[in-house]
């Protein structure tokens, strides 16, 4: 089984910008805590994922790579609103750090991952890491589909 260790933080500052940006659109055909259907389209590539349930950072996970066509069309199947953000991958002594910068209804809300090999690793922060969100559901992409952050108060 593929099991998926993420760690999630709050971004603050402007020094990740310095990276190139992908623009991704995503949509939940399933959205159940137990597991999650996505359909992703990252620049002109796009995948369907199976997640299961999150416990602390760790989640079973399963992506397969699908025509850009069927992705498409898979989106206008999905529950709205859509995912939109610009993702950078950013190299920090050795970790890739990924920096989600929302659009749409989620606009101003910019959170930093980072996939690492076990739940206990130890990892280097950059200066423009702040606050760790990992166990707050509201910062879930599929939680930011159903409450958007422009409707947080």
């Amino acid at each position: 089984m593929a099991v998926e260790i993420e760690r999630k933080f709050l971004v603050v500052g402007d020094a990740w910008r310095t990276a190139p940006a992908v623009f991704y659109s995503q949509g939940y055909l399933n959205r159940d805590k137990l597991r999650t259907v996505r359909v992703r389209i990252a620049g002109e590539e796009a995948f369907l994922t199976i997640k299961g349930e999150s416990v602390g950072a760790r989640r079973a996970e399963f992506e397969y790579p699908i025509p850009l066509w069927d992705a498409r069309e898979l989106l206008k199947l999905c529950e709205q609103p859509l995912i939109e953000k610009n993702r950078r991958k950013i190299l920090h002594e050795g970790f890739i750090w990924e920096v989600d910068e929302f659009l749409g209804e989620n606009l101003g809300l910019v959170v930093a991952e980072i996939e690492l090999p076990a739940e206990d690793s130890e990892f280097p922060r950059p200066a423009w890491i702040g606050e760790e969100v990992t166990d707050d559901s509201r910062y879930f992409n599929s939680s930011l589909s159903l409450a958007p952050f422009s409707q947080w108060k």
